[in-house]
C-alpha cells in the first residue's frame, strides 16, 4: 500500500529474521504490536500502522470492519483498544485483534490502501455491538463526515435483514444531518426516547447577504424555545465571550428562551434535565405528553438526581 507519512512499513518477525536481523538486534531497534509484528522503534504508532500490522498476521482475504472500520471513516464510536477485522475463517486468536467471521453480502471497498467495510456496511454490523445511543451517535458522525446520508442509510437499512437488524433500522431513522457533536446526538435522544416532541436540528439564522449570524443546536422556534449542550466550562476567550454576550442580547431581543445542557447533566442527572426541559416547554406553551419510560435504559441516573423528571 501507498503509506502517507512514507514511513518504515511493520514487518513480520520472521521476515525480519530471513533478512538477517538477530532476535536481539530486533528488541533494540524495533518494538512488537502483535505478537510476532514489529515496528521500527521511531515509527509513530497510527491507526493505520496499527491496522497494517494485524493485517499481516490474521487469515489472507480479511478485511478492516466493526470499530476499526468506523474509526477509518472518521465516525465516532466507543474506544475498543483491538484492531477489528473480518476474516474468511475467522481463525485469528491474537492479543489486540479481534476476529469477526465475513458475512454473506458484506460490501468491502478500497479506501486509504485498505480493504474495508462500506460506511453503511459498518454501521450495520455495529448494531450488534454497539447500543441504541452509540449507533446513532455513529451514524450522525458519519453523515457530518459526508459518508453517507439519512435517506441514504435508512433505505439500505430496511433492506437489512438478520440478527440486531431491528435495532439498525430504528437507529437509522434517528440519524441526522447537521450534528455538531456526539453529546448533541445524546441529548437529542433524551428527549426523544422520553417521548417528548423531537427538536429542529441545526437552525441557522442569516442576515440579509446570507452571512451565518447564529446556530442553533436543537430548537422549537414557533415556541420560541432553543436548547443547547455547552461542552466548554468557560468562555475560551475574551471575543468568544463578547460574542456570547451579544447572543444572549439577539435572543433577548426576539423573546427566545435558551435553555443551556452540559455533561453532568446527561450523565449525572437526566431526570432533573427532564424535569428542566419540559417545564421550559409548559413556559413556551408546548404541549408536553406524559412521558415514557424508555429514556431510563439509555440515560441512567447517578447520585443526586431527581426520582421522577416531572
Amino acid at each position: 500500500m501507498t503509506r502517507p507519512d512514507r514511513s518504515t512499513p511493520p514487518v513480520r518477525r520472521a521476515d525480519a529474521t530471513a533478512a538477517g536481523n538477530t532476535d536481539d538486534r530486533l528488541r533494540r531497534s524495533h518494538v512488537a504490536l502483535f505478537r510476532g509484528v514489529h515496528v521500527e522503534r521511531t515509527v509513530p504508532v497510527t491507526l493505520h500502522i496499527r491496522i497494517e500490522a494485524a493485517l499481516l498476521v490474521v487469515t489472507p482475504g480479511s478485511h478492516v470492519s466493526h470499530h476499526t472500520a468506523a474509526s477509518l471513516w472518521g465516525g465516532i464510536v466507543p474506544d475498543h483498544p483491538d484492531i477489528h477485522v473480518s476474516s474468511p475463517r475467522n481463525r485469528t486468536r491474537r492479543d489486540g485483534i479481534t476476529a469477526h467471521r465475513v458475512k454473506q453480502g458484506q460490501e468491502v471497498v478500497l479506501f486509504q490502501g485498505f480493504r474495508v467495510t462500506t460506511p453503511v456496511q459498518t454501521f450495520l454490523d455495529l448494531a450488534h455491538c454497539l447500543t441504541l445511543v452509540d449507533l446513532v451517535v455513529l451514524g450522525d458522525s458519519l453523515v457530518r463526515k459526508k459518508r453517507f446520508t439519512p435517506d441514504e442509510l435508512v433505505a439500505l437499512a430496511e433492506k437489512h435483514r438478520g440478527p440486531h437488524s431491528r435495532l439498525a433500522r430504528r437507529a437509522a431513522r434517528l440519524v441526522r444531518a447537521g450534528v455538531d457533536s456526539p453529546m448533541e446526538t445524546r441529548l437529542r435522544l433524551l428527549i426523544v426516547l422520553a417521548g417528548l416532541p423531537e427538536p429542529e436540528v441545526d437552525h441557522r439564522v442569516h442576515d440579509d447577504d446570507g452571512t451565518l449570524l447564529r446556530r442553533y443546536d436543537l430548537s422549537y422556534l414557533p415556541f420560541r424555545l432553543i436548547i443547547e449542550y455547552d461542552g466548554r466550562q468557560h468562555a475560551e476567550s475574551d471575543e468568544q465571550w463578547l460574542n456570547d454576550i451579544g447572543r444572549d442580547e439577539a435572543l433577548d431581543d426576539e423573546q427566545i428562551r435558551r435553555l443551556v445542557v452540559v455533561s453532568r447533566d446527561i450523565y449525572s442527572t437526566p431526570a432533573n434535565t427532564l424535569a428542566r426541559i419540559t417545564r421550559a416547554m409548559r413556559r413556551a406553551g408546548m404541549p408536553v405528553p406524559r412521558l415514557r419510560h424508555e429514556w431510563r435504559r439509555h440515560f441512567p441516573s447517578r447520585s443526586g438526581d431527581l426520582a421522577l423528571p416531572a
